[in-house]
């Protein structure tokens, strides 16, 4: 069993992009509803540039959560996106930024999730210190919202002012 430990926030400015040594345009949809009666898991596939994968991942909201992740073939994942999503696909550029001693996934959302900019940081654990930089904004790890499965339900385009304002 594999566990996800990482932490999420938002972002302020643009400086960032100066930094970033990849970025990769990703689609993903979710392949069951997480508002059904019981369901403990999402079940989500992604296509990171030209490669792709389905990913399972407990629906805890916080620092960790079990994931597991399998490759799958390309055209068997587009074809899914379109036949198979519950909800809108969420379209992003993730890009790489590597601060101090963590690497930073921004994702800039496109689409209906335009205008929202998040990054993560991996931690091998849960007590694991971290440097921001200062680029870094709000923390939001725990703010359900701000998960991918969640804006598949509820684009960003949709929040109310508040909501934006967390």
């Amino acid at each position: 069993m594999a566990r996800e430990i990482e932490r999420k926030f938002l972002v302020k400015g643009d400086s960032w992009k100066t930094l970033a040594h990849q970025q990769t345009h990703f689609a993903q949809g979710y392949l069951n509803d997480i508002k059904q009666s019981g369901a403990k898991s999402s079940v989500r596939v992604r296509i990171e540039g030209d490669v792709a994968n389905i990913n399972i991942k407990s629906l805890e909201i916080g620092l960790s959560r079990d994931e597991y992740e399998y490759p799958i073939d390309l055209k068997d994942a587009q074809n899914m996106l379109k036949t198979l999503a519950v909800g809108p696909v969420i379209e992003k550029v993730r890009y790489l930024v590597s601060y101090e001693q963590h690497l930073w996934e921004i994702d800039e959302f496109l689409g209906d999730n335009s205008g929202l900019i998040v990054a993560e940081v991996e931690m091998s654990s849960e007590d694991e210190a971290v440097i921001l930089p200062q680029w870094i904004g709000q923390e939001v790890t725990n703010i359900p919202r701000f998960y991918n499965v969640s804006l598949s339900q509820k684009p960003y385009k949709d929040w109310t002012p508040h909501e934006k304002s967390i």
